[in-house]
C-alpha cells in the first residue's frame, strides 16, 4: 500500500468535510501513508477540480451544509463516470450510501472507521482511476490507427524511426528489404509499405519462399505456358506478372534455392518475367518487397546466398525491431488485439490490472508481436487465468463455461484442436487436413471463421 511500490497506484486524493478536526486527522493519516491530499470545507469548493482526465479519487462526508455529500457524488458522476467516490457515512446515512453506490458512487465507510479498512479502499480506488486512465489513453491510441488498411502501432522511438524510414521509401522505385526476428510483422509492414503507397489499386501478392517445394516455386513466381513441362496442360501467370503494377512481397527470402536466386536477380535487373515454356520477355512495373528474420551477409560468407542478390535487395533495408526493444508499447498492442478478438469472438474485454501489464512487459518475448497477439487472443478467449502460465485454474474454468452455450464451447474446442494442428505441422494445410481427417475446403472455412492464418504457424514452431 506504501506508494513507494512501483506497482502502487498514485494520484492526488480530494477529501471533503465541514469538520476541521475530521479533516485533518483523514490528511495526516493518508499523508502518512505517502498519499497527496487536498482538502476542502464545501463541495462547492472541490467541483471545479473535479475533470475526466484527474487522476485521483475523491472521498466525501455525505452530511454538509449547502450540497451534500450525495448531491457532490451526482454532479461528480456527471463529469466522469469513472471517477471513484468514497462516501463517509453516519449509522443513519448507510442505505442512503447503498442507494448512491448503486447510482455509480465506489464505496462507503461508516464512522467511525478503521484506518486500516479506509486505506485499503483508497488503494483500490486509485487502483481503479488508474487502470480506467490507462485504459482510456490506450482506446484513443487505438481508435488514431483506427482507419482502413494496416496500421503500424506504437510509440516508441524505435517504431517512430521505422515509420519515417518507411514513409520516406514509400514512393520510391526502389526495392526494399524487411528484416526482423520471427513474429516482429513483417508481413504486416510489407503490406503498409503497399497500400500507402502509388500502387495501392494494383495487385498485393505474397509468397513465402520457405513454405513452397523447390520443385514448384520457380513456375509459380514466373509462370509457364502450356506444355512447358508434364502436367502443364493449360498457361498459368506467375506471381511476378499477376503483381505487375503492383507489389510482390518474398518473404523468407533466405529460403530461396541458390539456382532461383540467379533467376531472380535478373528479373530485378532486367524488369522482365518470361514464363517457363516460353521466349517472350514480359515487361514489369513492380516493387520487390523481400523478408528475411537470416543475417545474408553470413549467409553469402557460408555460400547459402547469392551476395550479388544480397546487394540488390540492400538498397534500402528497414529493420524491424522486436518487442523486447519496444516493451513501452505492450499495452498499447496488447490492448488492440484484445479489443479486435473480442469483437470477433463477442466476448467481454476485462482489462488488465497494472501488475498483470507490468509482467507483460518484464517478459522477454521470443515470438515477438506474433507471440503477444496470440496471448491477447486467448486471454479474450479463457479468460484472465491464461496470464498465469497456463490453462484458468478450474473454478475460472466453471465461471467462464457457466457464461457461455454448449455451442460456443464446442466452438472454442474445435478451434483448438485445428490450431494445436496447425502448431504442429508448422502450417502445412494437407498434413493438418489428415491429422484432423476434413476435407481441405472444410478445414479453409473452419480456419476463416476462427480468424486462423497458415502463415502464423509456418517455420518455428512458437508461430
Amino acid at each position: 500500500m506504501n506508494g513507494d511500490s512501483p506497482l502502487s497506484p498514485s494520484g492526488p486524493i480530494a477529501y471533503v468535510d465541514d469538520e476541521k478536526t475530521i479533516r485533518d486527522a483523514v490528511r495526516q493519516l493518508l499523508e502518512l501513508h505517502d498519499y497527496t491530499v487536498e482538502t476542502f470545507d464545501s463541495a462547492e469548493k472541490v467541483l471545479p477540480k473535479l475533470t475526466p482526465d484527474w487522476p485521483g479519487i475523491l472521498i466525501t462526508d455525505i452530511n454538509m451544509p449547502g450540497m451534500d455529500g450525495l448531491a457532490l457524488t451526482e454532479h461528480t458522476l456527471e463529469i466522469d463516470r469513472g471517477l471513484p467516490v468514497i462516501l463517509l457515512t453516519g449509522h443513519g446515512d448507510i442505505s442512503m450510501a447503498v442507494n448512491a453506490m448503486r447510482n455509480g458512487a465506489y464505496d462507503f465507510i461508516e464512522k467511525p472507521f478503521d484506518n486500516d479498512h479506509l486505506l485499503e479502499v483508497v488503494h483500490r480506488a486509485l487502483e481503479k482511476r488508474q487502470l480506467t486512465l490507462e485504459n482510456r489513453k490506450l482506446k484513443a491510441e487505438v481508435e488514431n490507427f483506427a482507419a482502413p488498411g494496416p496500421r503500424i502501432l506504437g510509440t516508441t522511438p524505435a517504431i517512430r524511426q521505422m515509420r519515417e524510414l518507411i514513409h520516406r521509401v514509400l514512393d520510391t522505385p526502389a526495392d526494399i528489404l524487411l528484416f526482423g526476428e520471427t513474429g516482429t510483422g513483417k508481413d504486416l509492414v510489407a503490406r503498409y509499405l503497399h497500400d500507402h503507397s502509388a500502387r495501392r489499386d494494383s495487385n498485393f501478392v505474397a509468397i513465402n519462399c520457405g513454405a513452397l517445394p523447390e520443385s514448384i516455386i520457380e513456375s509459380e513466381l514466373f509462370g509457364y505456358e502450356a506444355g512447358a513441362f508434364t502436367g502443364a496442360d493449360k498457361r498459368r501467370i506467375g506471381k511476378f506478372e499477376y503483381a505487375n503494377g503492383g507489389t510482390l512481397f518474398l518473404d523468407e527470402i533466405e529460403s530461396m534455392p541458390l539456382t532461383l536466386q540467379v533467376k531472380l536477380l535478373r528479373v530485378l535487373e532486367e524488369r522482365q518475367v518470361e514464363r517457363l515454356g516460353s521466349n517472350r520477355q514480359i515487361p514489369l512495373d513492380i516493387r520487390v518487397i523481400a523478408a528475411t528474420k537470416e543475417d545474408l551477409p553470413a549467409l553469402s560468407d557460408a555460400g547459402k546466398f547469392r551476395r550479388d542478390l544480397y546487394y540488390r535487395l540492400n538498397l534500402v533495408t528497414i529493420p524491424i525491431p522486436p518487442l523486447r526493444e519496444r516493451r513501452e508499447d505492450i499495452p498499447l498492442l496488447f490492448q488492440h488485439f484484445a479489443l479486435v478478438a473480442s469483437a470477433r469472438h463477442h466476448r467481454e474485454l476485462i482489462p488488465l490490472k497494472p501488475e498483470a501489464m507490468a509482467r507483460l512487459q518484464s517478459q522477454e518475448w521470443p515470438g515477438n508481436v506474433r507471440e503477444l497477439r496470440n496471448l491477447a487472443e486467448r486471454y479474450i478467449l479463457l479468460g484472465p487465468g491464461i496470464l498465469n502460465g497456463g490453462t484458468p485454474p478450474t473454478d475460472s474454468q466453471e465461471d467462464l463455461h457457466g457464461q457461455q452455450t454448449l455451442q460456443e464451447r464446442v466452438e472454442l474446442f474445435e478451434c483448438s484442436l485445428i490450431e494445436e494442428a496447425l502448431r504442429r505441422h508448422h502450417g502445412s494445410i494437407k498434413d493438418s487436413m489428415v491429422s484432423l481427417g476434413l476435407p481441405r475446403k472444410t478445414l479453409y472455412d473452419k480456419m476463416k471463421k476462427y480468424g486462423l492464418e497458415r502463415r502464423d504457424f509456418v517455420g518455428d514452431s512458437r508461430e
